[in-house]
């Protein structure tokens, strides 16, 4: 793999951490209030800006809980990558 080739497989793999990082901390964030009030009924806070706020703040804390909901898109992700990879190899050594 030549140098250029490593250098845009790196910024492949960074715009992809990034994206579900971005969907991590914005998209999934407002899903899951949304999902929650209308199956869980409201929210024992002030809103979603109670909500978010205190994942935020968990999230700076470094609370584990809340690192792994906002990486768990890109955790999926490469999991489903190894997974496929893993096929791959199988069945190619079935031939």
């Amino acid at each position: 793999m030549g140098q250029n080739a490593l250098k845009q497989a790196a910024l492949k793999e960074t715009a992809l951490f990034l994206g579900l990082l971005f969907f991590g901390l914005v998209l999934m964030p407002i899903a899951i209030y949304w999902v929650g009030q209308n199956v869980f009924g409201r929210y024992g806070g002030y809103g979603y800006a109670d909500f978010f706020g205190t994942l935020s703040e968990n999230i700076r804390g470094g609370d584990r809980t809340a690192w792994f909901f906002v990486l768990s898109p890109y955790l999926v992700w490469q999991l489903l990558r190894l997974t496929l990879s893993g096929w791959r190899r199988a069945g190619q050594r079935a031939d």
